[in-house]
């Protein structure tokens, strides 16, 4: 009788112990719904491969995957940590990356080492700095514009993000009156700064349908939506301003979802047709995992990448390795998505 080699037999008890947790587990794993947004086609490809990638394009920076870590904080000694967290895992996974608002390092010039990202960053990854629309409009007026210039050159910046948020400024109770309507102040910047790669995103309610026509019309790099559904920042003022959250509460629901947003979007490269020259979407706003970001990105009709904010701040306020699992599990589902699953169209 011929010997049966060694090595079977832990295969063959690792299979009968697979199969005897089947047997346990079977039971408990019936699924009760299925998400309605997705065909499932399990024959029509194979198994990413090692090393598999999403390219993509931002500007003129490639990213290995259509993921962007949307713009949250830096300043100090606890968010400049979590920066250089987020820096680091960018550049593993060829990601890009927004700052929080830098106006502080304008403010004071010491802290512009705070947001020196680039040096962990590496070249080839995308980095934007972030002001706020009321600040852009002073600098405007005052004609200090160069001021962010030369921060964007010292650190090395592709471009900036203005966040548009006359609602967060109007309920901040520090907050800066908005004179001129932010779509002149963001043509003017562009105006000054020689087309400078720039960004424009809201803060948690999202853009309609002629704000977003507006501004896919001008030539930006990008347009973020931070919809309705995320982390919504005049709420965040209302809840540091006791007596206009008795009055101004309602303001908190207004806005458009990711969903609402996508189809805003689709309908206006439709109707603006050559008028457009902004082409790239970055959708955030309620983004709670990879499906999210791939339904939308994919629903996109023009080269669309995914953003999070506070998933990535949870894993990195914990530590390192934490948010490099994170994203190491986005990464993996976005790739078994694009292999398997197709969007059911409307």
């Amino acid at each position: 009788m011929q010997n049966t080699p060694a090595h079977k037999i832990p295969v063959a008890e690792e299979t009968a112990s697979r199969k005897d947790s089947h047997l346990d587990l079977a039971l408990q794993s019936q699924n009760r719904q299925t998400d309605p947004r997705f065909y499932y086609e399990p024959v029509m490809a194979a198994h990413p491969g090692p090393g598999s990638t999403w390219d993509t394009v931002l500007g003129n920076k490639k990213m290995r995957f259509p993921i962007w870590i949307s713009s949250m904080t830096g300043g100090t000694t606890k968010t400049n940590e979590v920066n250089k967290r987020l820096a680091t895992t960018a550049k593993r996974f060829g990601l890009g990356m927004g700052v929080g608002s830098a106006r502080i390092a304008v403010e004071d010039p010491a802290k512009a080492e705070d947001f020196a990202l680039r040096k962990i960053l590496g070249e080839d990854v995308p980095f934007y700095l972030n002001f706020g629309i009321a600040q852009v409009e002073a600098s405007l007026k005052q004609n200090e514009i160069h001021q962010l210039q030369n921060l964007r050159r010292q650190l090395h910046a592709d471009g900036f993000i203005i966040h548009v948020n006359p609602l967060q400024e109007w309920m901040q109770p520090e907050g800066n009156r908005i004179d001129t309507p932010p779509i002149v102040t963001i043509k003017r910047f562009l105006e000054e700064t020689g087309g400078c790669p720039l960004i424009v995103k809201e803060v948690g309610q999202g853009f309609g349908p002629e704000s977003m026509k507006a501004l896919l019309e001008l030539p930006l790099t990008a347009v973020e939506f931070a919809a309705a559904g995320g982390t919504n920042f005049s709420k965040v003022e209302l809840q540091r301003n006791e007596t206009k959250s008795r009055f101004l509460e309602p303001f908190i629901e207004v806005g458009q979802t990711a969903e609402e947003m996508v189809n805003i979007l689709n309908r206006t490269i439709h109707e603006s047709g050559e008028k457009r020259k902004c082409d790239t979407v970055i959708v955030s706003g309620g983004i709670r995992n990879f499906l999210d970001g791939y339904y939308y990105i994919t629903k996109s009709k023009m080269n669309a990448i995914y953003g999070q904010a506070s998933a990535f701040l949870k894993h990195a306020l914990q530590s390192q390795e934490a948010l490099d699992e994170f994203v190491q599990y986005q990464t993996e589902g976005l790739l078994l998505a694009q292999a398997y699953l197709k969007i059911k169209e409307a």
